[in-house]
């Protein structure tokens, strides 16, 4: 049961106007006076666990403001709510679920319930599934239906359903290889991705495939997701026009789903469909069937390497005591940031190749989740919520925005994220990457004095987050996301806000629908806007009846 000092509103509590007391006696103090100050600050504000290594010092805080954000978090009952999201309760009130992808990373010796069911032996039978049949497609043992094997897959989903199984085959594209050449084997499988309803971008993908060789992996919670299931029909008549028989469908698609009876309809063996729960969240659900693409690119034994790595923080969130737990100590840097320091926006900088898709991953897990106008019971929010987040992989973001980042008046809390060890032989190229990072991190706080020549002067004093880990693996970068979703999660619960829906997305499909029928039927369109209603006789005279 829900603790009642959650129906506070955040900014109601002593401990926020504690906190605004606290963010005024800083006046202008400069995070350079602070490290002057204290040759300790390094240790005093870090957190190293195994695997992972935190530095927060370079943000504008004191022990006493640190002190008022624990106080603020516990306030919050976030140790309740915590306990009440890995427990298995309904905590999506709007949608009335529970909140389990932790639960998807559990051991099989473990137990959690939802409805009086373990959930558990569920989770496991459906990795058992993705294991063989990854494994047979690596093999070759899976072929398609003239009896080739597999060289090329396509895995067709939008929002959760691409993003997350895309950035993990990406990120762990070098460590597959290096593992492949560590044990003298070679797996020539080409994963691809397809997102975008533009038409472009299927055709794009199905550009040097080989029909009888391709495998489509069609990803949808509900299979009836517009974008998806456009890319996915538009996949299945390139496949019959080249193998003309439907019965080519069955041996070249794969469902990933809940709702059986419209896997069946597309032509899809039930067979053939890897189920998950409808309390796994599409942002959330790569650790799920959704990861199927993931095993097929890099084996399941890195899958399981990725689940195990999430576990770890899954313990350590659970287990650590609020003032040295990483994830809530990330969330409430974030709150002091947003709501107290007033910067709207959080700059995720990855220095790391491997890691070009985190940003992209990390808008839709933080903005998403906790872009919200309404708290968990329908009152307006009175506070600022999820910032703006968007990235790029370092050394690049300092040849695009890192100048905005340094000099203008809008100031850019920002996340550098490193590995200690590459995956890669180049070493003089790593250390030339670190030291950058490194040196980002020191200039955005000191800035730089120039009196002489004024576009040569930095203030500094901007607030910035070393995260390090000691390699980008697959149990690293399991670590990494889950660091990430537990910091969300508890920006929600102090905010009092849901985390786990998203009705403007909603919204916008509706809108959707709705205009393509009026495109497709020629209607009338005296009942929308003018905007609308002009755009749309524009387009049908240039492109819909040309």
């Amino acid at each position: 049961m829900s603790n009642k000092r959650e129906h506070i509103p955040v900014h109601q509590r002593p401990e926020w106007s504690a906190l605004k007391s606290q963010c005024n006696g800083l006046g202008d103090l400069h995070m350079r006076d602070l490290f002057a100050d204290d040759p300790a600050r390094f240790e005093k504000f870090s957190i190293a666990i195994p695997g992972a290594l935190l530095d927060y010092s370079k943000h504008k805080i004191t022990g006493a403001v640190m002190n008022d954000l624990i106080a603020l978090a516990r306030a919050c009952d976030v140790e309740g709510a915590r306990e009440r999201m890995f427990n298995g309760e309904i905590i999506n009130v709007s949608e009335k679920r529970a909140v389990l992808h932790t639960a998807l990373r559990r051991p099989a010796d473990e137990e959690v319930y939802v409805d009086g069911e373990d959930v558990v032996p569920f989770v496991h039978k459906t990795l058992f599934r993705m294991r063989d049949f990854s494994n047979d497609v690596r093999s070759g043992a899976w072929t398609g239906f003239t009896g080739k094997p597999i060289k090329t897959i396509i895995n067709i989903g939008i929002g959760g359903s691409d993003l997350g199984p895309r950035m993990v085959c990406k990120a762990l594209k070098s460590f597959e290889i290096r593992q492949s050449q560590a044990c003298g084997q070679t797996i020539d499988i080409d994963v691809r991705f397809v997102s975008n309803i533009d038409g472009d971008a299927i055709h794009e993908r199905l550009q040097s495939c080989d029909p009888e060789a391709t495998l489509f992996i069609v990803a949808s919670k509900s299979f009836m997701t517009q974008e998806t299931m456009a890319n996915a029909e538009t996949a299945k008549a390139w496949l019959v026009d080249a193998l003309p028989d439907e019965e080519a469908v069955k041996h070249h698609f794969v469902a990933l789903s809940t709702n059986e009876e419209a896997v069946r309809q597309f032509g899809i063996s039930p067979d053939n469909m890897f189920a998950f729960k409808d309390w796994v969240g599409g942002r959330y659900s790569v650790w799920s069937s959704i990861g199927l693409p993931i095993c097929c690119a890099v084996g399941f034994d890195a899958y399981q390497d990725f689940l195990t790595g999430a576990h770890a923080m899954d313990h350590h969130f659970q287990s650590a005591p609020l003032d040295k737990n990483m994830p809530v100590i990330m969330a409430l840097l974030g709150i002091w940031n947003r709501n107290f320091l007033n910067y709207p926006a959080l700059a995720i900088l990855p220095y790391s190749h491997d890691l070009r898709d985190f940003p992209v991953y990390m808008q839709q897990l933080d903005m998403e989740s906790n872009g919200k106008g309404v708290d968990r019971y329908g009152r307006t929010l009175e506070v600022k919520s999820g910032p703006v987040v968007f990235g790029e992989a370092g050394t690049n973001a300092q040849h695009t925005f890192m100048q905005l980042l340094h000099q203008s008046a809008e100031i850019v809390p920002t996340d550098f994220i490193m590995a200690a060890r590459p995956n890669h032989p180049y070493q003089d190229h790593h250390t030339q990457l670190l030291a950058n990072a490194l040196a980002q991190s020191q200039a955005l706080m000191e800035g730089q004095d120039n009196k002489d020549a004024p576009h040569r002067h930095f203030p500094g004093n901007r607030p910035s987050s070393c995260l390090i880990l000691d390699t980008l693996d697959a149990y690293h970068l399991g670590m990494l996301l889950a660091l990430y979703e537990h910091k969300v999660f508890v920006q929600g619960v102090i905010w009092g806000i849901n985390s786990f829906d998203q009705w403007g997305v909603e919204l916008g499909k509706t809108h959707a629908g709705t205009l393509i029928e009026r495109f497709e039927n020629t209607q009338k369109t005296d009942t929308l806007d003018s905007s609308t209603a002009g755009l749309m006789a524009y387009l049908q005279e240039k492109f819909i009846n040309s």
